[in-house]
Formats: structure tokens, sequence, C-alpha cells
């Protein structure tokens, strides 16, 4: 018998408690947005994107840093005032390096890394700088581990055949697109073996720009949720959605929603510092507990939670719903 068809639009479900993190709770913060989660011990970790208004370091309007936000139940976070991540230096190239935001998160080992996508004072960007911590207290950069512009290479979070793997987010900006690639490593610094993985505009709400975040590993395959961008008449819309890899070779997707799993409905995502956005930068996954948690920036002055059936989700993926 065939099992019961699955809305893949239906499997997250919003917390009642969202925003968890809102602009207004902090003063002097202009925007609060994109969070990246771990699970450190029985803490939960969101490394959290945050522009004050009265910001020094960077230029422009690119001026964001990274804040740590830490909770006892997944729902009630308590945010830092203090940047996370930073350069550490003040010598070339270092000095040029601004705007730290929009993270991704792998542990691996029992070391979390992290993937913050940095721009360039002068240069074309961002590129990828990857550092570790194993407390969320303490940060130690370690070196750039991509090309410009790749915003948002994530890493998997164990090896696969010896070597470490990344997903890549190379395009995006002055009209081109923002397409998925693959990447490999014997160290986590020197990349190479680049190939395509997923074109963005393979479906309507991802015509424009797609985008990874760092793979979640179930016994079906490799678990990655992404973002898709689409444009119509009324303006602009970020949704979520997700695919899956193959576990044993994760250049190769065995499945994907074509629908989105969450998009811009609820107020708090419709209207803010900008309008209509979900955007993910990781999720928590669990088989045997048949939980994901999806902690998501809305409208760039909101930080969101939303939860739902993992393995509904692989299914959904699997089935191409």
């Amino acid at each position: 018998m065939e099992s019961p068809r699955i809305d893949a639009t239906h499997i997250l479900n919003r917390h009642s408690a969202n925003p968890i993190l809102k602009l207004e709770d902090y003063p002097g913060v202009a925007q609060i947005y994109n969070p990246s989660p771990a699970q450190l011990g029985d803490e939960t970790i969101l490394l959290v994107s945050v522009v004050e208004h009265a910001a020094t370091r960077g230029y422009g309007r690119d001026v964001g840093q990274t804040r740590v936000a830490r909770s006892n139940d997944g729902v009630h976070f308590t945010l830092g005032k203090e940047n996370f991540i930073d350069v550490q230096s003040e010598e070339h190239p270092w000095s040029l390096y601004h705007h730290f935001i929009d993270n991704r998160v792998s542990c691996i080992d029992g070391v979390h890394y992290i993937v913050t996508p940095v721009m360039v004072h002068g240069f074309d960007g961002p590129v990828g700088m990857l550092g570790r911590t194993v407390d969320f207290k303490n940060y130690e950069r370690l070196g750039i581990i991509t090309q410009p512009r790749n915003r948002g290479a994530s890493l998997f979070p164990e090896k696969v055949g010896g070597l470490y793997w990344k997903l890549d987010r190379p395009g995006g900006g002055d009209g081109s697109n923002g397409d998925i690639w693959i990447s490999s490593s014997p160290d986590l610094l020197h990349w190479g073996n680049y190939q395509p993985l997923l074109a963005a505009g393979y479906r309507y709400w991802n015509v424009e720009k797609i985008g990874p975040t760092p793979p979640i590993k179930t016994p079906r395959g490799w678990l990655d949720i992404i973002h898709g961008v689409f444009s119509p008449a009324g303006g602009t819309y970020y949704y979520i959605g997700a695919i899956l890899l193959d576990l044993e070779q994760p250049w190769k997707i065995i499945g994907r929603t074509n629908s989105w799993i969450l998009s811009p409905q609820a107020g708090y995502e419709r209207t803010g510092n900008c309008d209509n956005v979900v955007f993910p930068c990781g999720a928590l996954g669990d088989w045997e507990k048949d939980e994901l948690r999806l902690y998501y920036g809305a409208t760039d002055d909101k930080i969101c939670l939303a939860t739902g059936s993992i393995r509904q989700l692989v299914e959904a993926c699997e089935r191409q719903i």
C-alpha cells in the first residue's frame, strides 16, 4: 500500500514563542538576523548576526558582527553583548576583512568549526573565513578557505571517503545567480575538486538564488536545508527548502523538496528591516527523537524557530514532494 502523501509545506510548525529574539529588546541594535545553531551538551547555542547603530568596525553598510546566544531549553535565549568572531590580527591582509555575519557551524570530532562569509575592503567578496571553538567563549581564526565570491560555505560534520567536504555558494550579486557547488579537502584548509551540485531555478521559489547550510547526517542521506530567492512583481521573497545527498557520494543528489518547507507567511516574517524573508544558516536534527529544529532569521530583525519531523522531511526529499 502506498504511504500517505506528505505535504512538505506542512512538515514544519512555527513555535508559539516566535519571535524568540526580536530587535526591540536590544537598544542600540539596528538589525538582528540569520542565526547558526549548535548543540553544546545540554545547551543550545545560536551565532546571531547583529548590526549596531554605532558600529565602528567595517565599511558602509557592511558593519555586521556575530554574537553568541545561549539557551537551556532551546527557546529562551540570552544574547551576549560582545562580538564573538574577529580576524584577531591587524596585519595585512586581515585588516581588510569585515562584516562577520551569516555563519555556518559544523561539529567535527567535538570541535565546532565555523565558516563566516566576510567582506574584503576594496576587493571583490565575500570569502569564507574558517575558525573554530570548543566552548563558544574562545574563538580561533584559521584561514580563508574559499575564493570570492562565496557566501554560505558549509562543512559536512565528518569525513567521507577519507576527505572533508563542504558545500559552496559561489556567485550572487550583480545580476548573477547563486548556485550550490561541492568541494573536498584533506585538511580543512586546502580545498579543490570543485563540482557543480545544484543550480538555482529548479523551482519557482529558488529561480534567482539558492544556498546551503551544514548537512545533517541521517540513515538515508545527508539532509541539507537550503534557501531560495524569487522576485515576482510584488518584491523579493526568501524561502526555505531541503535536499538529500548520498551518504557515500555526497556530490550526488538523491532527493529534494520541489515545494518550499517554509515561506514568509506569518506577520513577523512579512514586515521588518527586509520584508518577506525567512533565512536559515543551519538546523539541529535528531533522528531518534524524529525532531528537526530550524532556527531562522525573519525580515532581518527577528530570530524564530520552527520544528517538525526530520523523517518526514527526508521522505519528502526522497519523493520529491
